[in-house]
């Protein structure tokens, strides 16, 4: 079959690798039609070789049509329409059952120290074969299939993989009281979707981006929007000069505006594996301006909430303001398969609230897999999102 395969820093390509196959009697093969590039994709692209093979599969934004399932499988058959979560979970454990599935105790990687297995998401989490392919292999699919309709298409149900969940849980982990003000700092595919959720369950947001076409979008749904320069100080003007009462940070460690961290990420990255991978595990930095900026913004008392990815084990963090202000902090890989029934009926509303049909901005096949990621990587092209059609 046909895959995105990594080979290097900024170097992915597609190749022909074998067909997965079923190995367990949990799995499930499912054929790929849709399959998402995300904004944790390009950490990979850019920062991550040290924990990258030549030749792994990237992508854990998936869906598709199931072709073979195991024997020990009974809520899958050939031919049903699914889409893949990126967390592979059990569903029955002590995590599990409590809705942290990337936590889950029977795919946690303890020899890494990280939590559930990921799909296509480096030696950290399992090195699991990704979804930016043909054909995909499921574990426990009973569990990490979710089946969909036939009718709607698939841009409906792709971003149930990954982005939607994360921008929900985003907005949950915030906590915004009733007639309140929630923050959005970055307007990629899960800053999109969270200051559209926000609107949705009544909140007012204001978001802070420097692209014009993102901020374009998301002004489509109600959403007031901020350009960087003076954002802190607008933020706050905005708010009776106290401060949006939450913030959704979706940016993460590859904010703007840090070149001395960005620089020192890239040297890090330049080094050979055997010194890199401790470096990055135990003295790495993030790019920390977003979150920051969150932590200045947000009012006395309030919350931020952190959905884009941090990796960095040696960041500043400010202590003092965060203590002095009485700023509660949730974070985590998003319990994907936790938020899903909430979400399904949203997605499949006539009326789509979420507008999930009004986000990829590129859908192309998979062979301009390459092309698209670097597209992306540069905000080019008013890409916001891409979709790859194998």
């Amino acid at each position: 079959m046909r895959a995105l395969t990594w080979q290097g820093k900024r170097n992915v390509t597609i190749e022909e690798v074998p067909d997965p196959r079923i190995q367990e009697p949990t799995d499930a093969i499912v054929r790929i039609t849709s399959t998402a590039i995300c904004g944790s994709d390009l950490h990979l692209y850019e920062l991550f070789a040290p924990f990258l093979a030549k030749g792994d599969i990237l992508g854990h934004e998936p869906m598709g049509i199931v072709e073979e399932v195991g024997s020990a499988v009974e809520g899958l058959l050939p031919g049903d329409r699914v889409v893949i979560p990126f967390v592979i979970a059990c569903g029955d454990c002590f995590m599990c059952a409590r809705g942290l599935t990337t936590q889950c105790e029977t795919t946690q990687n303890r020899d890494t120290g990280s939590g559930a297995s990921l799909y296509g998401y480096t030696s950290l989490y399992g090195s699991v074969p990704g979804g930016q392919a043909e054909r995909l292999r499921v574990p426990l699919a009973d569990f990490n299939a979710t089946k969909v309709g036939s009718a709607l298409p698939d841009d409906r149900y792709l971003f149930l993989s990954d982005i939607l969940p994360t921008a929900w849980q985003g907005v949950a982990y915030a906590d915004v009281p009733e007639g309140g003000t929630l923050g959005v700092m970055g307007l990629g595919p899960v800053g999109q979707f969270a200051a559209r959720i926000g609107r949705h369950l009544g909140h007012r947001v204001i978001a802070v981006e420097p692209v014009p076409e993102r901020r374009a979008m998301a002004e489509r749904y109600g959403v007031e929007t901020l350009d960087m320069p003076d954002a802190l100080d607008a933020l706050r003007d905005l708010t009776d000069g106290r401060g949006p009462d939450a913030i959704v940070d979706a940016v993460g460690m590859e904010a703007h505006g840090a070149p001395g961290t960005a620089a020192a990420q890239a040297v890090v990255g330049a080094l050979p594996d055997a010194l890199a991978k401790p470096m990055m595990q135990h003295a790495g930095l993030d790019r920390l301006t977003a979150l920051h900026t969150a932590f200045d913004a947000v009012r006395r008392g309030g919350t931020v909430s952190l959905s884009g990815v941090y990796v960095g084990s040696a960041d500043p963090m400010p202590m003092m303001t965060l203590f002095d202000k009485q700023i509660a902090i949730r974070m985590g890989q998003c319990n994907v398969q936790t938020w899903r029934d909430a979400l399904l009926p949203l997605v499949e509303d006539e009326a789509d609230p979420l507008g999930t049909a009004d986000l990829t901005t590129h859908r192309v096949p998979l062979e301009q897999g390459p092309e698209l990621y670097e597209t992306f990587q540069k905000k080019e092209d008013g890409c916001i999102k891409v979709v790859l059609e194998p």
